[in-house]
């Protein structure tokens, strides 16, 4: 955890990386928000409300007097929110500023492959 975001959204984006590289699958059960805080040594508040945050975002659900599960599905909807918020974080600028520059799209694409390759 750094100091530069809220401790919850951490959180949060935690769980979120893992469910999505599958450490977290899809219906299993993640551990309870008490357990994170003592994991991270965090306030057993500040756990509830970043994984509250994921259940109101429908990525995990309650199962009363049993857990909280990884709802089905929730690996794509994150992929396709991470991906949307790639396109306006990254790209967006990307092609506003290539296109100040005079750089085509085939040079741009040009540019990519080649610090793909190296």
């Amino acid at each position: 955890m750094d100091d530069s975001r809220p401790i919850f959204l951490q959180l949060a984006e935690q769980i979120e990386n893992e469910i999505i590289s599958g450490v977290l699958e899809e219906e299993s059960q993640v551990p309870s928000t008490n357990e994170f805080a003592a994991f991270h040594r965090i306030n057993p508040a500040t756990a509830g409300k970043g994984v509250n945050l994921l259940v109101d975002d429908g990525i995990l659900y309650k199962k009363r007097g049993i857990g909280m599960f990884v709802t089905t599905g929730a690996r794509e909807r994150l992929l396709g929110k991470r991906r949307d918020g790639f396109r306006t974080e990254y790209v967006t600028p990307l092609l506003q500023e290539a296109r100040k520059l005079g750089i085509t799209t085939d040079q741009l694409t040009d540019m990519i492959r080649n610090e793909d390759q190296a």
